[in-house]
């Protein structure tokens, strides 16, 4: 089974990056990237974030090296599975205060991701 570090040197190497240029890009030094080889650490929550983003890929692959399936929906013509299940159909509900804060701040974050991917691109665009 594959490490972390292992997908991250995959997702690396595909790219035709050297492990200098991505730890210069991401911010992560030498030294955590060989302690991160070297099982003596493993990279923060934060940072799994960011190497997801930064390829493209699913945080459940980089943490697990597979991907979540979500179950299987059978719909059986009749009634709905709100309806089944005794569950209210949340969409004719009102959103809580927690949910609403959740959302402000996952709005927040998907802004601050797209900042700094632009602002990579600006400095990609001046370097060329």
């Amino acid at each position: 089974m594959q490490s972390i570090y292992e997908r991250i040197e995959q997702l690396i190497k595909s790219s035709g990056m050297t492990k200098k240029a991505f730890g210069e890009r991401l911010g992560i030094s030498a030294g955590n990237l060989g302690d991160w080889r070297r099982g003596k650490s493993t990279p923060s929550t934060h940072k799994l974030i960011e190497i997801a983003a930064f390829f493209s890929v699913s945080l459940d692959w980089l943490m697990t090296g597979k991907e979540w399936q979500p179950e299987e929906v059978k719909e059986t013509g009749s009634a709905y599975f709100f309806e089944q299940s005794g569950q209210s159909n949340c969409q004719e509900d009102e959103l809580s205060d927690e949910e609403k804060t959740f959302i402000r701040e996952y709005m927040e974050f998907a802004a601050y991701r797209r900042s700094r991917r632009l602002g990579k691109l600006e400095i990609e665009d001046t370097d060329a």
